[in-house]
């Protein structure tokens, strides 16, 4: 079974551009919250989420990997 931990206790608010890949961090294992920067593989953690806007916009990103919405925070920390 893969390994995931709690990156934090609140979603982080991001700037996306319109048709770019990003990679989500769904471990919490990766020292560049909320986004991947691949420390999954030596934790054996879950591997990222990628994913892409159509167009430019803010949107907060799950930290606490409790979502069920992934990337975005659905209020899952607060329980």
């Amino acid at each position: 079974m893969k390994n995931v931990r709690k990156a934090g206790d609140a979603p982080i608010p991001c700037q996306l551009e319109a048709d770019k890949n990003y990679a989500w961090c769904s471990c919490g294992f990766s020292s560049d919250q909320p986004f991947c920067n691949g420390n999954h593989k030596k934790e054996d953690g879950t591997d990222p989420v990628i994913f892409k806007v159509e167009e430019a916009k803010e949107a907060y990103l799950c930290t606490c990997k409790q979502t069920k919405n992934p990337p975005y925070c659905d209020g899952s920390h607060k329980n």
